[in-house]
């Protein structure tokens, strides 16, 4: 058994006790199996009303908070989480499991085997949905070019090889940097509008992107706002996401 950066894992037996330190896993392990959940991060926001101890946030979680909680697996991201903090945990004796999907299909396949490693064989109805729900997504007639920034101050966009790019691909979005050597390229925003794009696509996280906050940078340009959490998780939003971010991007004005 390994995870999806090749470690090995030595699981003796179904974990009984996981801390999420990843807000999508997070929620597809609430939805899942509630009761294996010991602890999540401050970031961990659905589903709503989760009840769980809190270790901090994603970046510099409280390690102490983590092993009180005295889990049998922790569940990481490769992006999402720190190394540092993934290897103290390991070097503490506690088994932690890594994603690091870049694309729609590897996301699936993804929560196949850690659901799996949590000892559900059967795959819940949220995943079957997602799956139906991105057999056949909505794509509006013309793939527009668009920027995808998910930072500011700097500008920080979408570039090659990331997961909420290849879920906009599938959604009729052609990417500027879809080719760029960078996973997440870091451009003045005067390169950005060099680009001449036909859309700007600002989700609301990371960077918490809104109708004042954001496409005042690229004026007379459509903005679509989206859902970061329909873009960025992986777990049961994805049966939602094609139709909510599909609607979304119709909904695009000139700013």
């Amino acid at each position: 058994m390994h995870d999806d950066l090749g470690t090995p894992l030595s699981l003796p037996a179904p974990p009984r006790r996981v801390v999420s330190l990843v807000p999508s896993l997070t929620e597809a392990i609430a939805v899942t199996a509630p009761e294996l959940l010991a602890g999540a991060t401050d970031y961990c926001t659905h589903p709503a009303g989760l009840d769980v101890p809190r270790v901090g946030g994603t970046k510099y979680p409280d390690l102490e908070r983590i092993l009180a909680a005295d889990p049998d697996l922790v569940v990481a991201n490769a992006e999402e989480n720190r190394r540092e903090d993934v290897e103290a945990l390991r070097a503490a004796g506690v088994p932690v499991w890594v994603t690091f999907p870049r694309t729609l299909d590897a996301a699936l396949v993804s929560l196949d085997r850690l659901l799996a490693a949590l000892g559900r064989t059967t795959g819940p109805p949220w995943l079957a949905a997602a799956r139906a729900a991105w057999a056949a997504p909505p794509v509006p007639a013309g793939r527009r070019r668009a920027v995808v920034p998910v930072w500011r101050r700097p500008w920080v966009v979408l570039g090659s090889g990331t997961f909420a790019g290849d879920l906009l691909a599938r959604l009729g979005v052609r990417n500027c940097y879809a080719d760029a050597a960078q996973r997440y390229p870091r451009p003045a925003l005067s390169e950005l509008l060099d680009q001449r794009p036909e859309l700007v696509v600002l989700p609301d996280e990371p960077y918490p992107f809104s109708d004042r906050d954001g496409p005042e940078a690229f004026a007379g340009i459509p903005a679509a706002l989206l859902s970061g959490r329909h873009l960025t998780w992986y777990g049961p939003s994805l049966a939602e996401a094609p139709a909510l971010l599909a609607a979304q991007l119709a909904a695009a004005n000139p700013r």
